[in-house]
């Protein structure tokens, strides 16, 4: 029933928006044309203020994972001294693509759940001064945790090492601020906050990351971020672009602009603080603490009351709403609730109504409406 009313509260894909979707279906350009560089013009503009930066961007056709494997390739050459900070599954990413590259890799292993204490940062750069690049998520959906980039960043930027940043779950729901912070290079996606499908991949780059990229050694080619520079300056792409892609990202980064990063940043940190305190209320445990709490998706956990996995089933079978699981050793352990991108606070009310049902189907006692009504009391004191 209503099999195309799915409700999305994954990280990622997202909700895409009707206009978006009616963007998708537009008759094709030429991409070599003065209307679709327009069209790349206005788009990079608006990429750059959610960035935070007057430095380059660049739009890649791949998923964010194309977009880190660009700020590896165009920075690291065989045997570079490298920092990483592992503390999930997007964390274990990079150091996997550093590791590809031919890296020495020393990663700083954070415990799930937590966040990384820049003091170990500060201490890993004293012992290994020799460091090219630093690396970080900025928020990790696995465990549900943030990092403090700009904490990270005032420590990185004394150093000759680069601050290289994943935000693909979290450009456009989170602050990134890379010229007042000193970010170098940030790599996100289109499938998250920027209320897109999965297909672009989007790359910040600080002029400190240019004197790095201009001696690297490594191989790249479709990636190659020099090659990127020069079309840009002539206002197109080295490749062909997934035009379509482009003119949905041209309604979504007027939809963006349109609110106001500040409202959205301050929508997100409610939709979390909603389906937190529903949790709470409904006698769940949170797996992450409220100081490092990710604004784009919750991380819950199972207990002896219910079957995590069954409960996804349940909400995806019966009320047309997909969350997502734990990943690796946290298979079964935790469900995670995704809140970033084309939803509202009240979609955190209808989401916490339907996983109270679908507990009480799974058997577990449950006050109906003690978590809706958490949320909606959160949602009171919300400013619009």
């Amino acid at each position: 029933m209503f099999e195309e009313k799915r409700e999305l509260r994954i990280p990622g894909p997202t909700p895409v928006p009707p206009r978006a979707l009616r963007a998708l279906g537009r008759p094709l350009m030429g991409h070599r044309t003065e209307e679709f560089s327009a069209i790349l013009e206005r788009t990079t503009q608006r990429l750059k203020r959610i960035l935070g930066t007057t430095g380059d961007v660049f739009v890649f056709a791949s998923s964010g994972t194309g977009a880190m494997e660009a700020a590896v390739a165009n920075t690291i050459s065989r045997s570079d001294k490298v920092i990483v900070v592992v503390g999930g599954k997007f964390g274990e990413r990079w150091a996997e693509l550093c590791k590809v590259f031919g890296a020495d890799v020393q990663e700083i292993v954070v415990e799930s759940g937590k966040a990384v204490d820049p003091a170990s940062v500060e201490e890993a750069l004293k012992a290994s001064p020799e460091t090219r690049a630093v690396f970080i998520t900025q928020n990790e959906t696995s465990t549900g945790v943030e990092h403090d980039v700009e904490s990270v960043a005032k420590i990185v930027r004394n150093t000759d090492a680069l601050l290289i940043v994943d935000a693909v779950s979290s450009l456009g729901a989170i602050e990134m601020k890379m010229d007042e912070w000193g970010v170098d290079i940030v790599a996100a996606g289109s499938q998250k906050a920027l209320m897109l499908p999965p297909g672009l991949g989007v790359i910040g780059v600080s002029q400190k990351a240019w004197s790095v990229i201009e001696k690297c050694k490594s191989p790249r080619y479709y990636f190659d971020l020099i090659a990127c520079r020069k079309n840009m300056a002539k206002m197109t792409t080295p490749f062909t672009p997934p035009v379509s892609m482009f003119y949905a990202l041209d309604e979504t980064t007027s939809m963006i602009e349109e609110e106001g990063l500040e409202n959205i940043y301050r929508r997100h940190r409610d939709m979390r603080d909603m389906i937190r305190a529903a949790a709470r209320a409904t006698g769940l445990e949170l797996f992450a603490p409220d100081e490092v709490a990710s604004r784009t998706i919750t991380a819950i956990k199972g207990d002896n009351t219910f079957d995590v996995e069954k409960l996804r089933k349940r909400l995806a079978k019966v009320y047309n709403i997909e969350v997502a699981g734990g990943q690796s050793e946290l298979k079964g352990v935790i469900f995670r609730i995704g809140h970033m991108g084309y939803m509202d606070r009240l979609d955190m009310v209808t989401t916490w109504a339907a996983v109270e049902l679908a507990l009480r189907d799974l058997g577990r006692p449950v006050e109906l409406g003690a978590g809706v009504k958490a949320a909606m009391e959160v949602m009171s004191r919300c400013e619009y």
